[in-house]
């Protein structure tokens, strides 16, 4: 099956020089993977220069005179650049050439144009971002991460059926175990939103185990496939977790290099520690999708190195190809056919 990807090559806090690369290992990687790289084309040109590979029947330059900055505001972006890398490539989504865009762009201004040119999917009010974290379990899907602040109920539950309907597709489980992130797993705990979408939960087709906290993201006692929160929550619990991982990164090399029989011990626990590092590696669950689209955009980080952006654009890859817009509209539509009934 041959697929198009539009990648936003000017996009991130290094740009060419991380897109670039990546998007060479991916074609290297995937014969019936075409990639519409869109920026500048003169920078773009010089970048694929220096590396000897020539996919030209599978590579192709849309040329745009502008860019979207890290720090610009969305309003301004979606109104002032409308010939920027991040607007064509998604574009390119909305007119059917590509199948998915790839950015690492301001996460805003994104967001606020995908919304503005792909439009939302019919019974969805809102986008949502949604994420792997590693778990003793393997990973977790998680969402929201930062679109939304402030949800309803009816927010939280329609993210649910998004949710799941991703996870079933990319990860195969034909019923997935959903959570709804809370202070604790008691039914009184928890405000008068979270309470009102657990209601929801329970009287939906979904596979809905209860309230999970905050070490089911990454622990906890039971496996869960999707763990729901509103925007502000997911997003300080991502940012949480990763400011965490640093620390203990940080302090594990401070401890190893202290003196001579610290390098020695670390030296021995190399294999160790390089085998926990690969499993928690955030640049192996690089790759944000936003859901409730009409199109398929996935956000990379924007600090991405050529890993992690290589591993964004294989996340495209596979939910274009496990169809997932389509798996999505299907399930909303049918929730709200099975509503009316009600």
């Amino acid at each position: 099956m041959s697929l198009t990807i539009s990648i936003d090559a000017m996009g991130g806090d290094i740009g060419p020089e991380v897109t670039i690369p990546a998007s060479l290992d991916c074609l290297k990687d995937s014969a019936e993977l075409k990639l519409i790289l869109v920026g500048d084309e003169t920078v773009i040109q010089q970048h694929l220069s220096q590396f000897s590979v020539d996919y030209q029947d599978r590579l192709v330059i849309r040329h745009t005179s502008q860019r979207v900055e890290m720090d610009e505001s969305p309003a301004k972006a979606l109104k002032n650049k409308k010939d920027s890398s991040m607007r064509v490539a998604i574009n390119l989504v909305h007119e059917g050439v590509a199948d998915a865009c790839v950015s690492a762009g301001n996460t805003g201004a994104l967001m606020a144009t995908a919304r503005f040119v792909l439009k939302m999917i019919p019974g969805v009010d809102r986008p949502a971002i949604i994420s792997i974290l590693p778990s003793t379990f393997g990973h977790t899907h998680v969402l929201d991460l930062g679109a939304n602040v402030d949800c309803t109920a009816e927010h939280l539950f329609q993210f649910a059926v998004m949710g799941a309907e991703l996870v079933k597709a990319v990860d195969n489980i034909e019923n997935p175990k959903v959570g709804l992130l809370n202070i604790g797993e008691e039914d009184v705990k928890g405000n008068e939103q979270v309470k009102a979408a657990a209601k929801l939960l329970e009287n939906s087709h979904l596979n809905y185990i209860g309230y999970v906290e905050g070490n089911s993201l990454n622990a906890g006692t039971i496996k869960v496939d999707l763990i729901v929160a509103d925007g502000f929550v997911g997003n300080v619990a991502l940012k949480s977790i990763e400011g965490a991982a640093k620390m203990i990164s940080t302090a594990l090399k401070t401890a190893f290099s202290k003196n001579l029989l610290t390098k020695l011990v670390g030296l021995i626990a190399y294999p160790v520690l390089k085998s926990f590092k690969d499993r928690i590696d955030p640049r192996l669950y690089n790759g944000a999708s936003f859901l409730g689209l009409r199109g398929l955009v996935i956000k990379s980080h924007g600090g991405a190195d050529i890993l992690a952006f290589k591993t964004a654009i294989k996340l495209a890859e596979i939910e274009v190809e496990k169809d997932v817009i389509r798996k999505i509209s299907e399930q909303i539509e049918k929730t709200l056919a099975l509503r009316n009934i009600a």
